[in-house]
């Protein structure tokens, strides 16, 4: 296990040098900030005065050199906009989507796996067949049309849910939440319902799918000679071994919640990470959007790290580290 931890740390730190060259590389060779800062009525001095400030008067290399070491030092830049450090907004806005995130996530396991099991094990019910075509639906729709059209039903029609905002939020260890009031969950049914119904129609496919492959297995034949309830059958040898596939997609489909939420937030005004890099590319804040596809970077990797930390746990014969 600690071969396998170590090997994937260092996978993981040379992800990290790959995609800042590339990130820093694409970055800071798209546009102009200074232009969209000062507009065309700045004099000569005050954008000269201006790049030097920034430091966009040196090479690039030069300017990737000097972001290497100040992130070595935990400083991934200062906003061009804010005047604070870059990391500090990231992490201002990560409670929010976190929060958000993770409520998505919940509801797609919660509804996604009950209903990929029934629908895999009645496939020909006419129950079965209509979940499968609610979840090409969630294929289907758009995102941003599906959130707008929840926002015309249930806040202009019926006026039950806000349509955009936080809600109220408390503090706990100094981090504000909306999963402890009552307005801060009207606020956020919405847009969790909304980022999660691709990701339930996925789970719902995923789970179908591997639970008529386990169906076909001798084993599950031999439980059956056996005598063993169906019940059992299901959840000791059917959906455990189904769990094994579908955690590699579960994994990546979380970072993504996470790292993707844009339109979502964009649509509900949710004020998380997504909001804040749809703002920073608007007005090309380079160290902000830097700053926000590095924590993305990081977040997957450790995703990935626990997802095959997973293995070990739900299939025994997976041995980390070994040969």
């Amino acid at each position: 296990m600690t071969a396998f931890l170590l090997n994937r740390l260092a996978q993981t730190l040379i992800t990290l040098v790959v995609m800042s060259v590339l990130v820093f590389g694409g970055i800071y060779l798209v546009g102009n900030p200074i232009d969209l800062l000062l507009g065309s009525n700045a004099t000569p001095a005050e954008r000269d005065a201006v790049i030097h400030a920034f430091g966009l008067d040196k090479s690039l290399w030069q300017q990737y050199a000097l972001f290497v070491v100040n992130a070595l030092h935990g400083n991934l830049g200062n906003s061009y906009i804010f005047n604070q450090p870059a990391l500090h907004l990231i992490l201002q806005r990560m409670p929010a989507t976190l929060e958000l995130a993770l409520v998505a996530f919940l509801m797609a396991l919660v509804v996604g796996i009950p209903l990929g099991v029934f629908a895999g094990m009645r496939p020909d019910s006419l129950a079965a067949k209509s979940v499968m075509t609610f979840s090409i639906l969630g294929f289907s729709l758009p995102t941003f049309w599906i959130g707008m059209m929840m926002v015309m039903l249930f806040s202009v029609k019926l006026g039950i849910l806000p349509s955009s905002g936080r809600g109220a939020t408390v503090e706990v260890f100094g981090i504000p939440t909306s999963l402890l009031t009552i307005d801060g969950w009207r606020h956020l049914i919405l847009p969790a319902l909304n980022l999660a119904l691709f990701k339930i129609s996925l789970i719902i496919r995923l789970t179908r799918a591997g639970v008529l492959e386990c169906l076909q297995q001798d084993y599950v034949r031999f439980a059956r000679a056996k005598g063993l309830s169906e019940t059992r059958i299901l959840f000791v040898h059917v959906l455990k071994n189904t769990l094994i596939p579908l955690i590699t997609v579960i994994g990546l489909e979380l970072g993504s919640l996470i790292a993707f939420a844009v339109v979502t937030e964009t649509i509900y005004a949710w004020p998380g990470m997504g909001k804040l890099i749809i703002d920073s590319i608007a007005v090309l804040d380079r160290p902000v959007i830097l700053a926000y596809l590095m924590m993305t970077v990081v977040m997957f990797s450790l995703i990935n790290l626990l997802v095959d930390v997973l293995y070990a746990v739900v299939d025994p014969r997976i041995r980390l580290g070994g040969r």
